[in-house]
């Protein structure tokens, strides 16, 4: 059987608890009083505040003096470091916020920012912003050079889709600085416009797959497919015809690309192309806004649909004047057939 001397231990256990007590007075007793040290300093430090985040220390500071917690000219003990996190972390545009205090008063604020991937401008009058990690952003007096997604977009497109085929455009360095505009048409297709030269790149509707990882793998590799056939007809083709000979590119379908010509360049020839893009295949269209790209589709269908009637009023009316011409002989033979019966019956 085991004894304990109980005597022994509650005197161990006196004396760690009057060990603690002091190590706690002796370290109180030291640390300075701060309540009635003056904050004469605010460092304010914003993370990728050079790329294409919104916020700047001028904001914060704007926005913590209009709310009362700005803690420069206050005595420490009247700064509250938690609700100045908690007022930093309610805005839209900051994803972490940090606030601590310096033994001399100054108070320090450490911001990571949600950073802007793509901007939303939908037909339905939707105006808004989607970020690196698809959270939806409100619209803001900011200015940044996004690309902009117009046309037909629900939210759900917007981050399920869009998101991807952004990141997969500003992930290329060649495709960030070719592209400013995403159109989605009626049918779901998507047009991009680029900033060199007047015209429309169709590359037809994007992928679908279950998951998220799915579908940006399948959108990142149909981009790469098609934009890269684009950049062959860009060198070999565009460079040596001219940037403004097309108003419309199709790159919807595998190993072809159809243009439609620019009013002013049209003429008679037709060209065939392969997949490296050098000579296309042309049809006639009219030249369409930037602003509205699916004004060039319905233009040449219009067009079109125009030049081929005039072609078969022209046909209707030249077997007109045909039949004309041969009925004027006929009637001739006839009278001329008449009047020689008409004499051989006399004689």
């Amino acid at each position: 059987m085991i004894h304990i001397n109980w005597k022994k231990t509650a005197i161990a256990t006196i004396d760690a608890l009057l060990a603690v007590y002091l190590a706690l007075a002796v370290t109180s007793f030291n640390k300075p009083d701060r309540t009635g040290v003056v904050c004469r300093r605010c460092n304010i430090t914003i993370a990728d505040d050079n790329t294409n985040g919104f916020l700047k220390a001028d904001d914060v500071t704007r926005i913590l003096k209009s709310s009362g917690l700005m803690p420069t000219n206050k005595q420490a003990g009247k700064i509250s470091t938690r609700n100045i996190e908690e007022k930093l972390k309610s805005m839209a545009f900051v994803k972490t916020a940090q606030c601590f205090m310096a033994e001399n008063g100054d108070v320090t604020i450490n911001i990571t920012q949600r950073l802007p991937l793509l901007r939303i401008k939908s037909e339905t009058g939707d105006d808004y912003y989607i970020d690196e990690r698809g959270g939806v952003m409100p619209n803001s007096n900011y200015v940044s050079d996004l690309i902009i997604a117009t046309g037909r977009i629900n939210r759900r497109y917007a981050t399920e889709y869009l998101m991807p085929l952004a990141g997969a455009i500003m992930g290329n360095e060649l495709w960030n600085n070719l592209f400013e505009q995403i159109h989605v048409t009626e049918e779901m297709g998507i047009e991009l416009v680029p900033r060199v030269g007047d015209h429309i790149v169709f590359i037809g509707s994007l992928p679908t797959a279950r998951t998220a990882a799915e579908r940006a793998l399948a959108i990142n590799k149909m981009l790469g497919t098609k934009l890269t056939r684009l950049e062959k007809f860009y060198r070999h083709g565009l460079s040596k015809t001219g940037w403004n000979r097309y108003d419309y590119i199709n790159l919807e379908f595998d190993n072809q690309i159809i243009c439609h010509k620019r009013r002013q360049a049209r003429n008679t020839a037709t060209e065939s192309t392969d997949n490296t893009g050098v000579a296309p295949a042309e049809a006639e269209t009219t030249a369409p806004q930037k602003k509205e790209p699916e004004a060039a589709a319905k233009a040449a269908k219009k067009e079109e649909a125009a030049r081929k009637e005039n072609k078969r009023t022209e046909k209707t009316e030249k077997r007109k004047d045909t039949k004309g011409k041969d009925s004027k002989p006929r009637e001739k033979e006839k009278a001329a057939g008449s009047k020689n019966k008409a004499k051989g019956k006399t004689k």
